[in-house]
Order: structure tokens, then sequence, then C-alpha cells
């Protein structure tokens, strides 16, 4: 399968926004200010136009504040550290998130980065993404309560 990453910049913001905000239980929600934030201080931001998908990650000098991405910066020395991860429901089934994954390790391994980190909610639960991370090598690195109240597994894989 053939795909084209457009780079967030490119791609129109409302819909983009609307997609991460119907996803807010798993993402968090996002202004247009924060999202424009965001997405001028990652390492990586692409998505699958219109909005089918978009991945949004920063590596250890992004300007970032998350409580998951510090908790990378305090442990790892060069990292990327995947915010972010949406896929409309109408685009699943098509690997789009996958390949972002794999576009995402291809370029961190070009940055001279090691290694991937992610954090996923384990409450609530999300047994589809445990899955996902699992495939793809994802290995538990630690775990930690938030603020909000969910408590999340860090995931980390090697390249």
């Amino acid at each position: 399968m053939s795909l084209t990453f457009t780079p967030l910049a490119d791609l129109a913001e409302a819909p983009i926004l609307a997609l991460n905000n119907a996803h807010e239980k798993e993402t968090s929600y996002l202004s247009l200010e924060k999202y424009r934030q965001m997405v001028a201080a990652a390492f990586y931001a692409k998505g699958v136009a219109p909005a089918d998908a978009y991945l949004i990650a920063f590596d250890q000098n992004g300007a970032y504040d998350s409580p998951n991405f510090l908790w990378f910066k305090d442990r790892y020395a060069r990292f990327a550290y995947i915010d972010r991860i949406v896929t409309a429901p109408e685009a699943r089934g098509r690997g789009l998130a996958r390949a972002l994954y794999e576009d995402l390790f291809a370029q961190a391994r070009a940055g001279g980065h090691t290694l991937v980190g992610c954090e996923v909610n384990s409450d609530p639960p999300n047994p589809g993404s445990d899955a996902f991370h699992a495939k793809l090598g994802f290995e538990e690195a630690g775990s930690t309560l938030l603020a909000n109240g969910k408590t999340v597994r860090y995931l980390v894989k090697f390249l």
C-alpha cells in the first residue's frame, strides 16, 4: 500500500481538530492555539488527508509540557515521544496507524534516535491500543497516575 503523508501544517486544521476532539477521552482536548503550538514544536507531525489519520511526536528537544512527555525527558537523553495518533472510524482497518508509526520510526532513525516512546491508558483501559503496540514491539517501561485521574503505562520501542 502506498500512502502519502502530509505535514499537518499543510492540512486543513478544522478537520484534524474535529477528529482529535471526537477522541479526547483517549488523547485530550485541543484548542486551535494549542494544536498550532504542538505542530510547530513537533519532531514529527503528519497526517493522511483530508483527516483520515494523524500522528504528532516530539523529540527530547521539544518545547512541550505534557507530564507524559516530561516522564520520558526525565529518563532518556534521546528519544521520540508519540503524543497522539488518531484514525477516523471510517478509515480504520486500512493500516494507516501502522504506516504512520513506520514513517515516524524511519524519521527517528534518520535523526539518530534509538528509542520511541508513548503512553497508553490503563485506566480507563485501551485494549486495542495495547494490542497494536505489542504487535509493533513496544514494551512497558513504567506507569503513573496522572492528575486527571487516568492511569497510564509508558511504552518504549528500541529502534
